[in-house]
């Protein structure tokens, strides 16, 4: 019964449970730092991996805050301009995370790839976060649903950022 009650206790506040109280020590969670142009992606209580990115080209076009994925897509569809998913020309690159920021449903605001690499490390985005080809896609198959999205400008470290909201512990140390 015990182990019933404890494996219950864990949906309840994995990423996939909306309701619940994420990141836990352990749950996939992205943050993202406009100061410096770099994101982190943070699994099984560890920093993962850390990425170059592209951000607002005015500061309040990328909206800082917790936000949570909504959706993904293969593929996007530009609704901008109209290109379609899988289009060289498309600036979204094959694949997006959406988060729900400023209460949007995820198709606006987003992690995505991009066709224009020369763009990542500057602030050049409508809004959203850009990312190397490669890196997104690796990423998307790492987020699941309901992960949580934390944009900032901090001169803080990861680390800091990450033991603060409790997605790795205290004792972690990073290389």
């Amino acid at each position: 019964m015990n182990i019933i009650f404890s494996m219950l206790l864990v949906s309840m506040f994995s990423p996939i449970w909306p309701l619940g109280i994420n990141p836990v020590l352990g749950d996939p969670f992205i943050i993202v730092n406009k100061e410096n142009n770099k994101a982190v992606f943070i699994d099984e209580g560890k920093i993962q991996s850390v990425f170059h990115i592209s951000t607002g080209k005015e500061p309040e076009l990328t909206p800082e805050g917790k936000f949570t994925v909504v959706v993904k897509a293969k593929n996007p569809y530009y609704r901008r301009k109209d290109i379609q998913g899988g289009d060289p020309e498309n600036p979204l690159g094959t694949r997006w995370i959406g988060f729900d920021a400023r209460e949007t449903d995820g198709r606006i605001y987003g992690l995505h790839g991009t066709n224009n690499e020369r763009s990542i490390g500057r602030y050049v985005t409508e809004g959203c976060i850009r990312f190397h080809p490669e890196s997104i896609e690796w990423l998307y198959d790492q987020v699941p649903l309901g992960t949580k999205v934390w944009v900032v400008k901090t001169t803080k470290s990861f680390e800091e950022l990450a033991r603060q909201e409790g997605a790795i512990s205290a004792e972690t140390s990073i290389p």
